[in-house]
């Protein structure tokens, strides 16, 4: 699939106020994996979505403030009256897996309901240990040590059948699922499958999946549906990442780059009518 079979970009109304674009409750971050809750609030933004939500740990919440003033930010205590009134949640970026990550996981999964999810990173940790009702509009985003995790197999065994390992989260779990790579693989429960072509080894880098976790929930917020927004997301992610590396190199490109390269993947589909 090249850019001319690709999802449309959402459509941007001019009567329109941020609500329109789509309020996001990101649960990301912990007391030592501040950097997350950032970058995947941050791209969330950068690809269009109107509102977002960070409830994290202190720490987490102070790094942001200090990096952005765009973040709405707010105590895990307050996600029970947040997520009333938020259009998709983001979780597990950073999260940690302590009993009290563990538990907060638990009880946000329980009140997302039917809301659409992101689940990333130690999000798919915790998931993998432990028996939870997923919303039923859910991506899960693992690497392959992740898949491996939650298909309860060996890593050798995810590497030697992506596609089958990705089908097999799917059903197992009811979702989409975005099997990272260096040709990631988007899978949905009825068959769908996207193989993507962007990106290099400049994205082989921490924070990453953060990014991408971002954009994809971003996309959500602007009402895309879930198999759509993962491979939308997945190709603008690596455009973007192609685009930092024809300007830092492979070597250099960092994370927040990615996300300030993100404008220069949505332009490129705009020029193309996409």
């Amino acid at each position: 699939m090249d850019y001319k079979t690709l999802p449309k970009l959402p459509e941007r109304s001019e009567n329109s106020n941020k609500g329109t674009f789509g309020k996001i409750l990101n649960v990301s971050g912990s007391e030592y994996m501040t950097g997350a809750a950032y970058l995947s609030s941050l791209s969330a933004l950068k690809i269009g979505a109107g509102y977002v939500e960070l409830a994290s740990h202190e720490n987490a919440l102070k790094v942001t403030a200090s990096l952005t003033p765009e973040i709405v930010l707010a105590p895990v205590s307050q996600i029970p009256e947040i997520i009333k009134n938020s259009t998709v949640l983001l979780i597990g970026c950073g999260l940690s897996t302590t009993s009290k990550a563990v538990n907060l996981f638990k009880n946000t999964i329980k009140l997302a309901k039917d809301l659409p999810t992101v689940i990333d990173a130690d999000g798919l940790n915790i998931l993998s240990e432990n028996n939870v009702e997923l919303p039923t509009n859910t991506i899960l985003t693992p690497h392959p040590k992740e898949a491996s995790r939650l298909l309860n197999c060996s890593l050798d065994e995810v590497l030697s059948d992506m596609e089958q390992s990705a089908k097999k989260i799917s059903e197992k779990y009811n979702c989409v699922t975005v099997l990272k790579s260096h040709n990631t693989i988007v899978t949905s429960q009825d068959g769908q499958i996207y193989y993507n072509k962007t990106g290099n080894s400049a994205l082989a880098k921490a924070g990453s999946g953060d990014v991408l976790a971002g954009i994809i929930a971003g996309l959500l917020a602007q009402k895309m549906n879930n198999f759509d927004a993962a491979v939308l997301g997945v190709y603008l992610h690596g455009l973007a990442g192609d685009f930092a590396k024809e300007d830092l190199t492979a070597y250099s490109v960092l994370a927040t780059d990615t996300v300030r390269y993100i404008p220069y993947a949505i332009k490129f589909l705009l020029t193309k009518n996409i």
